[in-house]
């Protein structure tokens, strides 16, 4: 039987490249790679579904479950639980310092810019700043537009209540320009911005000690911030559903690879010095498994962002972990 050709988009992750390189191979399937940095992955599978696997926003496949009926609501995508991006996002929250704001509870009242009010990073700095310091979203006065390029807008339509304060940038406007001209507080985003350490602009970040707070949250929440699941387009997956299990099977060999050689000490495999002590000290942190793939090892950032999602007026109703992923995909791959 001939075996399935499928287009995989991804950015260059270290934990892709065993697929990459063939080292592991997807049973049943050909693969045609193409590394695409997760901006431009996002905005062609979204508009275009030109990929059959792809990196997807986590928050964005939320919303999409959360809406229509029938398995995975709306979504284009089906998304499998390897879990391609984590981050924390303490570090991604920056602060004018010439606005008194001396802590998180500060931000209230304040004019915040996000790149979109639905992206996923925002969702999680959003949801740390209500959970551990009772900053809610409707307390902060939104901006939201594109970093450098205007006009950015959201992926779905916003589930707001009347008066939710969400304010769209200009068409000329982007968040980094009127960051700098000092018309918004602070910003929350992905990238850092262009005046951060600039020299002229005052500004840092929250929690210059980020590192700190992220460890410390973790280990008093279990949760380790999921940005991308890998995700499969609707009609590959009803076509092919078998295809779902296959994939996760995959990626998650692919992923132990890259992990294994973080720990490599005869010759470093990473260019950083220190990344075998680095390695040690996440695994003190977050135990033998640094960057989990899976339902299980995962259920408690899971259940967060499904709760996030309904917290901050995006999700329409609320979904079980077990409605983002095939079932063939909730349990480990066995290798």
């Amino acid at each position: 039987m001939a075996k399935l050709s499928l287009t995989v988009a991804t950015w260059d992750y270290d934990r892709v490249r065993p697929l990459i390189d063939g080292r592991v191979q997807v049973e049943g399937c050909d693969i045609n790679f193409i590394k695409v940095p997760p901006e431009e992955c996002f905005h062609r599978a979204w508009n275009h579904q030109e990929f059959d696997v792809t990196e997807i926003g986590l928050s964005g496949y939320i919303i999409g479950v959360s809406r229509g009926s029938g398995n995975f609501g709306l979504s284009p995508y089906v998304a499998i639980p390897a879990f391609l991006s984590r981050s924390f996002r303490c570090s991604g929250i920056y602060i004018r310092t010439d606005r008194k704001i001396a802590s998180p509870s500060d931000l209230k009242g304040k004019k915040i810019g996000v790149p979109e009010y639905q992206i996923t990073a925002a969702v999680w700095s959003r949801g740390f700043l209500s959970d551990e310091y009772g900053v809610k979203v409707e307390d902060v006065n939104w901006y939201q537009g594109g970093m450098d390029d205007p006009g950015r807008k959201d992926k779905w339509p916003n589930n707001l209540p009347p008066g939710f304060p969400l304010n769209f940038l200009h068409d000329q406007q982007t968040l980094n320009q009127l960051f700098r001209e000092g018309e918004l507080d602070a910003l929350i985003c992905p990238r850092t911005p262009n005046t951060y350490r600039d020299g002229k602009t005052p500004v840092r970040r929250l929690f210059e000690n980020f590192e700190e707070v992220e460890k410390s949250y973790y280990r008093k929440s279990k949760v380790f911030p999921i940005m991308h699941p890998v995700g499969i387009r609707r009609d590959v997956y009803d076509k092919h559903p078998w295809v779902a299990a296959n994939l996760f099977k995959a990626f998650s060999e692919a992923k132990r690879i890259s992990q294994a050689e973080l720990f490599e000490t005869a010759a470093l495999k990473i260019g950083l010095p220190w990344v075998v002590s680095s390695a040690l000290s996440a695994q003190e942190v977050l135990g033998p498994d640094i960057f989990p793939y899976g339902v299980e090892a995962s259920r408690p950032t899971l259940e967060a962002a499904i709760r996030y999602s309904m917290e901050q007026h995006m999700a329409v109703r609320k979904i079980s972990v077990e409605e983002l992923f095939p079932a063939t995909t909730l349990t480990e791959p066995k290798t």
